[in-house]
């Protein structure tokens, strides 16, 4: 007579994904706090008077709007040799943990009330998230081998630990910091990503042999690359750590606005000599390269879109401060809780966006990859001419209501859903085949130059009023967003049959 079978219990799940989803989730969520509840603060501490009740550094808006989009540009443009450690050195797992750490201690660094700290930690932040950001999605990707329809649910689930993040860091941060002390809402931002750390530790039991090293060099190979890796890493950050001490105390006569418009060309002309060689010197079929023309295109529309997008953190954030009226009651909202408004947009319509494009699909109807963007900046371009509308009339004594913002940030939320997702796949359903990665890349460059424009156009602030500024700004997206679609059916046409 046989054994009775023993009945196994059901292995664990996350919403009915694999419980790894749940370590990387909340790993995700407590980056995303930290990273915006810092952002929220970043541009106020900097222009906030130096002899004000809770001081910052006193910086006009110029300066500040340079070194915000330095550093907001620095971290999205740092994704690409942090996915090569990833890659070659040390794996996506350790790379996450690794970057967590940095990102923390750069936190930690701006808590402490001295100038130097503040702008070591800025730059531990960059570094670190580079390490993070474009690793910890690919380690997600890993969880599911298979592929197909159940990996992408999971990056929605995952998805949705970023934007509760972006939203409680914000109103967290921000009611510390500016209510009380700006050091206090940095190191709010560092025990968060703390946080995020150690389940992202504990949890490392369930994902399996996820995001660990893959390579066909011997471990003497690696071993000697990372030597080589890091002793010319290390040149380089005592280079800048050296570059910015001689700015700081004036022995480099360079203004900040300079150098971010040096990185911003420096940027532009790299990626123009790389989709060069590319097109030209690429060795790619004919076909390929057309759907390479239309990357080139997407790049440009999306270099455009962050621009406006990311004044949020600082062109935006500033006018919340100065000339929005905030009173509810006899409560003064704090300006950097406007800055969770876009992530709860989100939230909402991140589903419906969804459904709407499968509906129109079902009929034949879904926009095009290029109207899309367009639509994206349409989108945006509607934002600012809301605010601007509202800007016109606001003063210091006077400002105008909230409400104008709330509306601004629904529009740039349903231009950044029409945009960004589909932004991310394009790359992959049009990039050749043996350079996916790098487009994926690029991507990210876009946002990264974005952002150091969106820094820049934060300090027209002075030299404009900011309906003058915004409306400007409105028209320069809205022109491109009428641009892209006209030319979507001419760009679809090169696209080869990639919906």
């Amino acid at each position: 007579m046989s054994a009775p079978a023993t009945a196994t219990a059901p292995e664990k799940t996350f919403f009915g994904h694999p419980r790894g989803l749940s370590t990387l989730f909340f790993t995700e969520m407590w980056e995303r706090f930290s990273y915006y509840g810092m952002r929220a603060l970043l541009i106020l501490y900097l222009t906030e008077q130096t002899v004000a009740a809770n001081p910052g550094l006193g910086f006009d808006a110029a300066t500040a709007g340079a070194i915000y989009g330095l550093y907001t540009g620095l971290v999205y443009l740092l994704a690409l040799p942090g996915g090569w450690i990833a890659d070659n050195l040390w794996g996506q797992r350790k790379s996450v943990y690794v970057g967590g750490w940095i990102i923390a201690a750069g936190h930690f660094s701006m808590a402490v009330p001295v100038d130097a700290l503040f702008f070591i930690g800025l730059f531990l932040i960059t570094i670190g998230t580079g390490l993070l950001k474009p690793n910890v999605s690919a380690v997600v990707a890993d969880l599911y081998p298979e592929g197909g329809a159940r990996r992408d649910a999971g990056f929605s689930v995952f998805y949705m630990g970023i934007n509760l993040g972006a939203i409680m860091g914000p109103l967290a941060c921000s009611a510390l910091g500016e209510g009380y002390n700006y050091h206090l809402g940095f190191s709010l931002a560092g025990i968060g990503m703390v946080a995020g750390l150690i389940q992202y530790r504990i949890g490392l039991k369930h994902m399996g042999d996820a995001g660990v090293l893959r390579t066909d060099r011997s471990p003497e190979e690696v071993t000697a690359l990372s030597t080589k890796f890091f002793a010319v890493t290390a040149v380089a950050i005592a280079a800048i750590l050296a570059f910015g001490f001689a700015v700081g105390n004036g022995t480099l006569a360079v203004e900040l606005p300079t150098i971010a418009d040096t990185l911003g060309s420096g940027i532009l002309i790299l990626v123009a000599v790389y989709f060069g060689g590319v097109i030209f010197f690429g060795g790619h079929t004919p076909e390929e390269v057309k759907r390479v023309w239309v990357i080139v295109w997407l790049f440009l529309l999306g270099a455009v879109f962050w621009s406006g997008f990311e004044q949020a953190g600082s062109s935006l954030n500033l006018y919340t401060r100065d000339l929005t009226d905030r009173t509810i009651g006899s409560f003064e909202v704090p300006a950097g809780w406007l800055q969770s408004v876009n992530s709860t947009f989100i939230v909402i319509l991140a589903p419906l966006f969804g459904s709407f494009w499968v509906w129109l699909g079902q009929r034949n109807a879904n926009p095009s990859i290029p109207a899309k963007f367009a639509w994206g900046l349409l989108g945006l371009a509607a934002g600012f001419f809301v605010v601007s509308w509202g800007a016109a009339n606001a003063t210091a004594e006077q400002g105008a209501g909230m409400h104008w913002l709330i509306v601004m940030y629904f529009l740039h939320t349903c231009g950044e859903l029409a945009l960004s997702p589909v932004g991310l796949s394009a790359m992959t359903k049009l990039a050749p085949a043996k350079r996916v990665g790098q487009m994926m890349g690029l991507w990210f460059v876009s946002v990264s130059l974005g952002n150091l424009i969106a820094g820049r156009v934060a300090g027209g602030l002075e030299a404009m009023d900011p309906s003058t500024l915004f409306r400007s700004v409105a028209m320069i997206i809205g022109g491109a967003g009428v641009l892209a679609l006209l030319a979507s059916p001419l760009v679809k046409r090169l696209q080869g049959g990639v919906e």
